[in-house]
């Protein structure tokens, strides 16, 4: 089959919901956005793990302590799948983490804003994780597999994860004044990144067009980010906390909660790298990277080691 004839039978699988496994023929230029995206993604998840990091020293108790540590744990799990997903593109990920490492590629811009407080830890799992979820939850049905596979155990794993951090604001919402007036502050620092974190409008993105007809993204930008706003908005309250947002109001006939512009201006220049933690996050990963060559050194001389041939 000439080029055009590949594309057609290849979209009439997606089309039939198969799925796309790494040794099927495929577009070009779908690989090439199955990378950028999968890798982006893994990305997120191993930069994600600096902000809560963060705080580790500082939890009020071992117990929380045990926890955010397991959380982030997960975190760096979630990247090493995502980045095992990519390999199966055909790309090596010492490839993708030295493109992070020189200041070439993205990752969700949400964590290039500080954690101030420890209610930064709970609005966190349960604003950026409960987002995560939401878009998650829709690339599980990718129509590429190993990425769709991958997104099965995540989201399982994030949903503890929100589960976590709804608990400590919940806790703190109900505790002193002090800590309601601290678990609100958190509450007004990260909405509006929480909202970024589902992409530009529709209308402005790129990509989400082509993602959307391949079937790897099977709902909007948009779309997403008004059922993100839908399920928190009832959550935030049963425990008394006010949303930052003075247009907030239920539509009853669209069954919708309304909510304000987003400050895009804001978005894209965190995007670019201007963003109050970006430098910061990237040297953090940067010396981590440093710190552990001799690890990945001594893995490889093992390696090596074990595929020798024996003498005599």
């Amino acid at each position: 089959m000439d080029d055009q004839k590949q594309i057609q039978e290849f979209e009439a699988r997606i089309e039939r919901g198969e799925k796309i496994e790494p040794k099927d023929w495929m577009p070009e230029r779908y690989r090439r956005q199955l990378i950028r995206m999968i890798s982006q993604h893994a990305h997120s998840e191993v930069v994600g793990m600096l902000p809560e990091g963060n705080l580790i020293t500082r939890a009020p108790s071992l117990k929380r302590k045990l926890v955010l540590l397991a959380k982030v744990q997960d975190e760096a799990g979630h990247g090493l799948y995502l980045y095992c997903a990519a390999e199966t593109l055909g790309v090596d990920r010492s490839e993708l983490i030295g493109q992070l490492l020189a200041g070439k590629a993205k990752y969700s811009s949400i964590f290039n804003y500080p954690t101030l407080t420890w209610a930064d830890i709970g609005v966190i799992g349960w604003l950026v994780d409960g987002a995560a979820i939401v878009n998650q939850t829709m690339l599980a049905k990718a129509s590429y597999g190993p990425y769709s596979r991958a997104m099965i155990r995540i989201c399982k794993e994030e949903n503890f994860h929100k589960r976590q951090g709804y608990e400590i604001v919940a806790t703190m919402a109900k505790g002193t004044p002090e800590q309601k007036r601290m678990v609100q502050d958190a509450v007004n620092r990260w909405w509006q990144p929480s909202l970024m974190m589902f992409g530009p409008h529709d209308t402005d993105s790129p990509n989400s067009a082509e993602l959307m007809r391949w079937q790897v993204k099977t709902k909007s930008n948009d779309e997403l980010r008004q059922r993100f706003v839908n399920l928190t908005v009832p959550q935030a309250q049963a425990v008394g906390l006010t949303l930052p947002d003075p247009d907030l109001r239920y539509n009853d006939e669209t069954g919708n909660w309304e909510f304000g512009e987003i400050d895009w201006e804001e978005f894209w220049a965190v995007v670019r790298g201007n963003g109050p933690m970006n430098k910061e996050r990237m040297q953090a990963r940067r010396e981590a990277h440093q710190e552990g060559r001799w690890v990945r050194e001594a893995a490889e001389a093992y390696a090596r080691k074990r595929h020798q041939p024996k003498a005599g």
